[in-house]
C-alpha cells in the first residue's frame, strides 16, 4: 500500500520513518477521505508496544503520507523465515506483548484486523536507549492499525478479492460481520501457532481453499503439529482459533493472562527476559533452551503426580519426550506411571463394583460369595472374543464349565473374572488357563510426507488404510521421512495406548515429519527489492530459508528496481521444494 523512507526530522532533530501511500489508492476519493480520519484514530494510541504516529498529511495536499516513530530491527516474519519455528516459549512472550498493545488500542475502540507476523517489528535496544532495565527490554512492536480498514474500499482493487491476509483473517471477518476485538485475538492466535510450529494452521493452495479452511475452524492442534510445544500452549492457542466469537478469548487481555500462567507454571515468568535472551543469540539460547525445559517438565510432571492430576502427568512428561524420544530415565517414569494408571482403574472398577453389588440386595451378596469360593477351584471365565484373540494366537481354548446363572451384573462379571485369571497367572496354578490380551484399535495419522514410513515397536506398518489393534500399554511409533533431501530426521515418541471405554472407540496417534525450508536466492544489485506475497518482501541481493508445510509451494514474485533505475518489475511464478534452491536472477 505504500513505499517506507527513512527520514530525518529537521525540526526535533530525530530519525523517522515516513510511509507514502501509493497513486492508486491516494486517487481514491474514499480511501483519501478515510486515510486522515483512520490516522487521527491510530494517533491517539500510545503505547509502548504499538509504532507511534507522529504526523500525517493535510487533505488538500497531493501526497497521502504518515510520519511514524522509525523502528530498526527485524520483522517477525523475516525473523521466522530465518530462524524457523521459534522456541514454544519465546513466540508465546512475544504475543503477550502484543495482547498488551492490542487490548489497549481496543480499550480506545481501535482494531486492528490485520495481525499478522510482517506487522510486528522486532528491535533490539540501543546504547543510547538508557534507563533501569534497558538492556533487558526489547521493543516488540505492532504497526498498520487500521490499514485493512482503510484498504475496505469497493474500487481500491480490481480483482473483487478480500482484502487483508486470509490465513489471518476471523471467520467474521471473511463473511463480513461486525468486526470486535475478537477478531484480533483469533489474527494473534494464528500468528502465535505460526511463529511456533513453522506453518499456518490454515493453509491452501489459493485464497480461497484457505477462506474456506478458515470458515471450517479445520486446523491441527498446535501439539500434534509440533509436539515440542506441548499441550498446554496448544490448548491456550486453539481457544484463540475458535471458530465462532463466544469460544474465543473475549480480550486480549485474557489471552495474555492465560499465556502468562502457562509460561510461569514453568519457570519462564519473566518474557521479556526470555525474548532479549533469544534475539541475543539464538544459538546459545536454543542450546541451554531444551535441557532447561526438560528439567522444569520433569518438575511438574513430579508435582502433578504427588497430587494426583494423571493428565498434568501425562502431558508433562510426553512434551518432555518429544525432546527426547530416547531417554531412559523419561520412558522409565513413564512406564511406571502406565502401570500405577492400569492399577488405578481397576481399584476404581472394583470399588464401583463393590458399591453397585452393595446396594442391590443381600441375594447378591450371597451370590458374589459363592462366586468367589467357586473360582478357587475353577478356571476364570473368559469372554469370547478374549477366547477368540487367544486361539488366533496359537494358544489352546480353556475347557470351562457352562457358566451358571448370577444375579451379578455383567460388569461385576467381567471384573471378578479378570481378577481370578489375574490370580491364576501369578500363582500359576492353573496351566490351562487363558490370558485376557487387552487390544485397542488405534489409527496412525503422518502430517508431513505421504510417502513416510511409520514403525511401531521397531516393525513396520502400513500405516494407511484401516486402523490398527495394537495392546494396551507402551508403545513406541518412529516416522521416518521418505528421504534426507526432503525432511529432518525421524521422529520417535512413545505413547501410552488406553484400554477403551467402548469397544468402538479408536484412539489417534499422529506423528510429524518436517519439511526442510526452501531456499530462495534473489540474484542482483543493492537497491533492489522482491516482493513475493505470503511468503514477505526481501532485500536483494539475499538468501532466503522459505519455511514448507508441503511438499511444493507455489508462489510470484515481483522484482522492483530502485525508483532512480526506471527500469520496469519483473515477475517470476516458481515452485519451491523443501531442501532445493531457487534462484532468481536481477534486473
Amino acid at each position: 500500500m505504500a513505499t517506507v523512507y527513512r527520514a530525518r526530522d529537521r525540526r526535533l532533530g530525530r530519525e523517522v520513518a515516513i510511509k507514502v501511500i501509493h497513486h492508486h489508492l491516494r486517487e481514491n476519493k474514499e480511501v483519501a477521505a478515510r486515510f486522515v480520519s483512520e490516522a487521527r484514530a491510530v494517533a491517539k494510541v500510545k503505547h509502548p508496544n504499538i509504532v507511534e504516529v507522529y504526523d500525517v498529511s493535510d487533505a488538500d495536499e497531493p501526497e497521502r503520507y504518515l510520519v511514524q516513530e522509525l523502528v530498526r530491527g527485524t520483522t517477525l516474519r523475516q525473523l521466522i523465515a530465518e530462524q524457523g519455528p521459534l522456541p514454544a516459549e519465546v513466540a508465546a512472550a512475544v504475543a503477550i506483548e502484543i495482547a498488551s498493545a492490542l487490548d489497549h488500542a481496543h480499550g480506545l475502540g481501535v482494531i486492528h484486523r490485520d495481525v499478522k507476523p510482517e506487522n510486528v517489528l522486532l528491535d533490539m535496544p540501543t546504547e543510547a536507549q538508557s534507563g533501569p532495565g534497558a538492556a533487558l527490554a526489547p521493543r516488540v512492536k505492532i504497526t498498520d492499525f487500521g490499514i485493512a480498514k482503510l484498504l475496505d474500499v469497493q474500487g481500491v482493487t480490481s480483482t473483487g478479492q478480500v482484502l487483508g491476509s486470509p490465513a489471518h483473517m476471523a471467520p467474521e471477518q471473511i463473511e463480513g460481520g461486525d468486526v470486535s476485538a475478537c477478531a484480533d485475538v483469533f489474527g494473534l492466535g494464528v500468528l502465535l501457532y505460526e511463529s511456533a510450529v513453522g506453518k499456518l494452521p490454515f493453509d491452501g493452495k489459493n485464497p480461497a481453499q484457505v477462506l474456506r479452511r478458515v470458515l471450517d475452524g479445520a486446523f491441527t492442534p498446535a501439539d500434534r503439529a509440533r509436539p515440542t510445544i506441548g499441550a498446554g500452549l496448544s490448548q491456550i492457542v486453539s481457544k484463540a482459533l475458535a471458530r465462532d466469537q463466544g469460544d474465543r478469548y473475549q480480550s486480549a487481555a485474557a489471552f495474555g493472562e492465560a499465556l502468562k500462567a502457562e509460561l510461569s507454571r514453568l519457570g519462564f515468568d519473566q518474557p521479556r527476559r526470555e525474548i532479549f535472551e533469544f534475539l541475543s543469540d539464538p544459538v546459545v539460547y536454543r542450546a541451554a533452551y531444551e535441557p532447561r525445559l526438560v528439567s522444569e517438565l520433569v518438575k511438574c510432571a513430579s508435582s502433578a503426580r504427588v497430587h494426583k492430576d494423571f493428565v498434568l502427568t501425562a502431558s508433562a512428561f510426553n512434551r518432555a519426550l518429544a525432546f527426547r524420544p530416547d531417554d531412559p530415565n523419561l520412558l522409565r517414569q513413564v512406564a511406571q506411571i502406565a502401570r500405577g494408571e492400569r492399577l488405578r482403574r481397576r481399584l476404581l472398577q472394583a470399588v464401583g463394583a463393590a458399591l453397585t453389588a452393595a446396594a442391590i440386595s443381600s441375594v447378591a451378596f450371597g451370590a458374589r460369595a459363592w462366586w468367589r469360593s467357586r473360582s478357587a477351584t475353577r478356571p476364570p471365565a473368559v469372554s469370547p472374543r478374549a477366547a477368540a484373540s487367544a486361539r488366533g494366537a496359537g494358544a489352546s481354548a480353556p475347557s470351562a464349565e457352562p457358566a451358571q446363572a448370577t444375579p451379578l451384573g455383567h460388569g461385576e462379571l467381567r471384573h471378578l473374572a479378570a481378577e481370578n485369571a489375574h490370580r491364576s497367572r501369578s500363582s500359576r496354578s492353573s496351566p490351562s488357563a487363558v490370558p485376557i490380551v487387552e487390544t485397542a484399535t488405534v489409527r496412525v495419522l503422518v502430517d508431513g510426507p505421504k510417502n513416510a514410513t511409520v514403525k511401531v515397536d521397531g516393525q513396520e506398518i502400513v500405516w494407511f488404510g484401516p486402523p490398527h489393534e495394537l495392546t494396551v500399554g507402551t508403545h513406541t511409533f518412529e516416522f521416518v521421512p521418505p528421504n534426507e533431501e526432503c525432511c529432518v530426521g525421524l521422529q520417535s515418541m512413545v505413547v501410552n495406548v488406553v484400554r477403551p471405554n467402548d469397544p468402538s472407540e479408536v484412539q489417534t496417534v499422529r506423528g510429524t515429519i518436517e519439511f526442510k525450508p526452501a531456499l530462495l536466492e534473489f540474484q542482483g544489485v543493492a537497491g533492489e527489492t522482491a516482493s513475493c506475497g505470503e511468503l514477505g518482501s526481501f532485500n536483494v541481493p539475499s538468501q532466503q530459508k522459505i519455511r514448507m508445510a508441503t511438499a511444493s509451494l507455489h508462489a510470484h514474485c515481483t522484482l522492483i528496481s530502485p525508483p532512480t533505475s526506471g527500469l520496469p518489475p519483473k515477475e517470476f511464478d516458481l515452485t519451491l521444494s523443501p531442501g532445493r534452491l531457487f534462484s532468481i536472477p536481477g534486473s
